[in-house]
């Protein structure tokens, strides 16, 4: 495979959906789901370069062309070179027409949310001036088909489906967060935006059905810590590594489980919890009440049992979140940390000097875990977790106390039987149970030369 014909004739052979050729991986066909890779190694970026000249040669500046009686369109994203076949596009999309710069892109925006939705994205990139692009299994492709949307356009979709709070938001503020339903399809997260290019939007799709714990394989210790009366429980990692999709797995559990009151707070709310054995009732903010402080003060005078808090934005709302999982409330949060240990120093650190000590002690009293998670690739494609847990018991919380969080991670080491998992033995498992390569276990590492380590240990990786 040395030419850009070759590979566009294996495309086609193949019957593939599309081509993608990079240097992070030997290029590959994706179809029905599932890549096939075209060469053992990557290729060179010197013959990546020579590939996208001879595709420049054939397409002669078009964005589709016939190829060998197939029409077949090409894009370079973030160093990408996608190469995408017109017949695997659902009906749903339309082509400008030529010349057409204001002509609408597609049918309407809930086309494109169904095409995201049978590509399995996690998110939907839209933008003036700029083609719709698919965030699939981590990473930005193009949606495929429609060229450049037009402003008008795009603001005429997203203001139908724009609530009026938020527009008067988007009016102050230049920026919104709503939710989105397709009746029959699933709910959206939506935030809209502008840039120096104009309008632009990014939407999640939040799946119409809960996906059980079992399912989403988090690790037992965490959820026998739903059963707790009391205490700070929280769900921590970086954006878009699937803290929203476990937080409502943890409170479906505690529904299904449990004859309590729960509260969520969200901004937006994002899954839709029916009433099974628990009572639910989820507030959004903006909507149903002002902020998340405003709203966790009030839970105090709804009779909660549980609480969710979407976001620990600010101080305060820590404070009250901390004080009310001291005082008789399971309590669950997210926040964007990394490590379960990095998680308490992000918590102290947000207080003035002289508070710290009050806090370090509230909350050496109130937590009783923290789950930390990073999504990693699947060579064959889809993503799995991996999961690091922080038990809080008394030697875990007196070292909070005493402001010693440095030894938490040994301690962590030592006590796996009490349910404690550290992130790079989590990594270690994917690699060797569920065929993570060990260059993206890399990537999700923390501490990358411990990961090494194990990974030499278990003779996954050559000394």
């Amino acid at each position: 495979m040395n030419s850009a014909r070759q590979l566009l004739d294996a495309l086609i052979r193949h019957r593939g959906e599309r081509l993608v050729i990079r240097g992070d991986e030997p290029p590959f066909i994706w179809r029905d789901e599932k890549k096939g890779y075209l060469t053992r190694a990557p290729l060179k970026d010197d013959m990546i370069r020579k590939i996208d000249q001879e595709l420049e040669e054939v397409f002669a500046g078009k964005e589709w062309l016939v190829y060998s009686g197939q029409e077949i369109g090409r894009t370079n994203e973030n160093g990408a070179i996608h190469i995408q076949m017109a017949s695997a596009l659902p009906e749903i999309l339309m082509r400008q027409p030529a010349g057409a710069t204001d002509a609408p892109a597609v049918a309407d925006l809930n086309a494109l949310l169904g095409l995201m939705v049978e590509r399995k994205a996690s998110d939907l990139h839209l933008g003036s001036d700029n083609p719709p692009q698919l965030r699939v299994d981590g990473e930005i492709v193009p949606a495929g088909g429609p060229g450049k949307l037009s402003e008008p356009w795009l603001w005429s979709e997203l203001e139908a489906i724009m609530p009026e709070r938020s527009r008067g938001e988007f009016e102050r503020s230049q920026d919104t967060d709503f939710a989105h339903e397709v009746p029959g399809l699933a709910r959206f997260r939506v935030n809209v935006f502008r840039d120096q290019r104009g309008l632009g939007a990014v939407l999640r799709f939040i799946p119409a059905h809960i996906i059980p714990a079992a399912d989403l394989n988090i690790p037992q210790p965490v959820i026998d810590l739903l059963a707790f009366p009391k205490g700070l429980l929280l769900v921590t990692g970086p954006t878009g590594s699937g803290k929203s999709t476990t937080l409502a797995s943890l409170i479906d559990h505690v529904n299904s489980t449990r004859a309590v009151h729960i509260i969520t707070i969200e901004d937006p709310v994002e899954f839709i919890h029916a009433n099974k054995l628990s009572l639910v009732n989820q507030r959004e903010v903006g909507t149903h009440t002002e902020s998340f402080k405003k709203a966790l003060r009030a839970a105090l005078r709804e009779d909660p049992d549980v609480i969710l808090v979407g976001e620990m934005r600010d101080l305060e709302t820590i404070a009250i979140a901390v004080e009310m999982a001291a005082t008789g409330h399971l309590v669950l949060g997210t926040l964007h940390t990394s490590t379960a240990c990095g998680t308490v120093d992000r918590i102290i650190d947000q207080f003035p000097a002289d508070r710290q000590n009050q806090i370090r002690s509230m909350l050496a009293d109130a937590l009783i875990g923290v789950v930390s998670q990073m999504l990693c690739r699947r060579p064959e494609g889809g993503r799995t977790a991996a999961y690091e847990v922080m038990v809080v018991n008394v030697a875990v919380a007196n070292l909070i106390r005493e402001g010693k969080t440095f030894q938490i991670p040994a301690m962590m080491q030592t006590g796996k039987a009490l349910g404690n998992r550290l992130l790079n033995d989590s990594l270690a498992d994917l690699v060797e149970k569920d065929g993570v390569t060990v260059e993206e276990a890399l990537s999700k590492a923390v501490e990358k030369e411990g990961l090494r380590s194990r990974l030499r240990s278990r003779s996954l990786l050559a000394s």
